[in-house]
C-alpha cells in the first residue's frame, strides 16, 4: 500500500476510536467530577470514607479492562467488545441519575460502570495500538493525540456536570453522562466502517451468541460483587493487594515463557509500570484531596490584575488538568513526530525522568501556595499553574504508558497486557486514595486556617516523593537503554519493519 494512501487510511480508522473515546471519557470524568463531593455534601460520608470508597471504586475501575481485553481478544473481538462496554457504561450512568440516594442502588451503578469499562479501555486502546502497529515514532504521537481525546471529552465534562449539579441537582448531571455515551455510539455506528479491517480475530468471524450470553451473565454477576465489595472496604484493599501479585505474576510467567527479544521488552514494560504506578499516587489527588482542597481552601474568584473574571465551582477545578493537556498534546504530539524522523527520540524512560520533573514542581506549587493565602484561602492562580505541571508530567507519563505496551509487547497478547496495565493503574488509584487520607480534615473543623496547614503540609510532602521519582527514573535509564537495544536486535533478526526502531 502506497505510503501516503496507508497514513489516510490509519488517520481515519484512528478517528473513530478517538471520537468514541472522547465521549466514553466524557461520561466517565463528569461522573468523576462529582462523586467524592456528592458523598460528602449529598450522602454525609466523611472524607476518609469518601476517599476509600471512591478509590476502591477506581481500583475496579482500572483493573477490569484486564478481563475485557482477554474477553476482546480471545471471545468476542475488539470492536464488539468496545461496543458492548460502552452501552453498559451509559446504563449505568443513568441508573446514578435516578433520583434516589438510595446507598444500595448507588452501588449498584458503580458496579455497572466498572463492568462497562472493563468491557470497553483496554480494547479501545488496543485498536490504536493496531492500527499503528510496527510504527514506534507514530505510535506514541497517536497515543498522545489518543490520550488528547480523554481530556477533549473530560474539558467538557468536567465543565458541564458541576454547574448542572448546582443548577438542576446531582443526578441530573449524572444523566449528561450517559447522554454523552450514547452520542458516542451514535457516532461510532455511522463511523464503523472505517475500523473494518482493524481487530482481533474474533471481529471477522460471526457473533457467537452463546459466548455473548456468557460474558453478560458474567457482567451481571460482576457487578454484585462490585456492590458489595464497595460497602466492605477490608474485602477491597485485600482485592487490589491480590491483583498486584497477578500482575506480577503475569509479567513472571510471560517473561519466563519468552524467547530474549520478548523477555527484554517484557521487563522494559514492567519496569515502567512500576513507575506508572507511582504516578497515578499523585494523580489520584486530583479527585480527592485537590478538589477538598478547592472546596476548603480556595478563593474560587478568579482574578487579573484586580479585574474579576468568573467564579468557580469547587468541582470545576479538575477541568484545569484536561485543559493543559489539549493545549500541550498537540505540541508534544508533533515534537515526537520530528525528533522519531531527524532519529533523535527520546528513550520513553527518559521521557518519564522529565515527567516526574514536572509533578514535583507541580506539587510545590500546591504545597507553597499556603504561604501566600488570606484568611486561609489561596489564589485560584496556584491551582491554574500548580494543574500545568502536573498535566505536563501526566503527558510524559501516563501519555505514554499505553504507548510502552505497545511498543514492548508482543502482539498476540496485546489486548490482554493493555488490560494488566490498567490493573496496575487501579491499584496506584486505591493507593492515591490512602494517601489523600493523609489530609483528610477531622470532623467538626471547618475554619480554613486550621484546614490550610493539613492540605499544604501533603501536597509539600508529594512534591519531595516525586523528586524521588526522578531519581529512580534517571538511575534505570542504563537498564532502560540495555532492555530496548536488546529488544530491538531481535524485532530486527524477525523481520520486523525498520520503523519499529527509528529513533531508538
Amino acid at each position: 500500500m502506497n505510503a501516503s494512501v496507508q497514513r489516510a487510511s490509519q488517520a481515519r480508522s484512528f478517528s473513530t476510536v478517538f471520537l468514541i473515546e472522547l465521549w466514553e471519557r466524557f461520561g466517565y470524568y463528569g461522573m468523576a467530577a462529582l462523586l467524592v463531593l456528592f458523598m460528602v455534601q449529598q450522602l454525609g460520608f466523611d472524607d476518609q470514607k469518601a476517599n476509600l470508597t471512591w478509590g476502591a471504586f477506581a481500583a475496579l475501575v482500572y483493573a477490569a479492562p484486564a478481563i475485557g481485553g482477554w474477553i476482546g481478544d480471545k471471545v468476542l473481538g475488539a470492536r464488539r467488545t468496545l461496543v458492548i462496554g460502552a452501552v453498559v457504561m451509559a446504563l449505568g450512568y443513568g441508573l446514578m441519575a435516578v433520583p434516589s440516594d438510595n446507598l444500595r442502588l448507588l452501588y449498584c451503578a458503580l458496579g455497572v460502570v466498572v463492568v462497562g469499562n472493563g468491557l470497553f479501555k483496554a480494547n479501545s486502546a488496543n485498536l490504536v495500538r493496531r492500527i499503528y502497529e510496527g510504527d514506534d515514532a507514530r505510535i506514541d504521537a497517536a497515543f498522545t493525540w489518543y490520550y488528547m481525546a480523554v481530556n477533549v471529552g473530560s474539558t467538557l465534562s468536567q465543565l458541564l456536570t458541576p454547574w448542572i449539579a448546582a443548577h438542576y441537582g446531582w443526578h441530573a448531571a449524572f444523566a449528561v453522562c450517559s447522554a454523552g455515551l450514547v452520542l458516542g455510539l451514535l457516532n461510532y455506528l455511522l463511523l464503523r466502517d472505517t475500523l473494518a479491517h482493524v481487530g482481533s480475530l474474533p471481529d471477522e468471524l460471526p457473533v457467537q451468541w452463546g459466548k455473548l450470553l456468557a460474558v453478560l451473565a458474567a457482567g451481571a454477576a460482576t457487578v454484585l460483587v462490585v456492590a458489595f465489595v464497595l460497602q466492605h472496604r477490608g474485602i477491597a484493599v485485600l482485592l487490589v493487594y491480590l491483583a498486584g501479585l497477578v500482575v506480577l505474576g503475569i509479567f513472571g510467567w510471560l517473561i519466563a515463557r519468552g524467547g530474549k527479544g520478548e523477555r527484554a521488552g517484557l521487563v522494559a514494560a514492567l519496569v515502567l509500570t512500576v513507575q506508572v504506578i507511582l504516578y497515578f499516587i499523585f494523580y489520584q489527588q486530583m479527585t480527592t484531596s485537590l478538589t477538598l482542597f478547592a472546596l476548603r481552601n480556595v478563593d474560587w474568584n478568579q482574578t487579573l490584575f484586580g479585574s474579576h473574571l468568573f467564579t468557580w465551582i469547587p468541582a470545576q477545578y479538575q477541568v484545569l488538568n484536561p485543559l493543559w493537556i489539549f493545549l500541550l498534546s498537540p505540541a508534544l504530539a508533533w515534537l515526537y513526530t520530528r525528533m522519531g524522523r531527524n532519529g533523535n527520540d527520546l528513550p520513553i524512560a527518559a521521557k518519564f525522568a522529565f515527567g516526574f520533573v514536572m509533578v514535583a514542581a507541580g506539587f510545590f506549587v500546591f504545597g507553597l501556595g499556603g504561604a501566600t493565602a488570606v484568611g486561609g484561602k489561596v489564589s485560584s492562580w496556584y491551582m491554574v499553574l500548580g494543574y500545568g505541571f502536573c498535566s505536563l508530567g501526566e503527558l510524559l507519563v501516563s501519555g505514554l504508558g499505553l504507548a510502552m505496551m505497545a511498543r514492548y509487547v508482543p502482539a498476540r497478547m496485546g489486548g490482554f497486557m493493555m488490560g494488566a496495565y490498567y490493573v496496575a493503574v487501579g491499584i496506584s488509584q486505591y493507593l492515591g486514595s490512602v494517601v489523600a487520607n493523609y489530609a483528610s480534615v477531622p470532623e467538626g473543623v471547618t475554619d480554613p486556617l486550621q484546614t490550610l496547614p493539613i492540605y499544604t503540609g501533603l501536597f509539600n510532602r508529594l512534591g519531595v516523593v516525586a523528586c524521588g521519582g526522578v531519581l529512580l527514573a534517571v538511575a534505570l535509564l542504563p537498564l532502560m537503554r540495555k532492555l530496548s537495544a536488546t529488544h530491538r536486535e531481535h524485532a530486527v533478526a524477525a523481520g520486523a519493519p525498520e520503523t519499529v526502531v527509528a529513533g531508538r
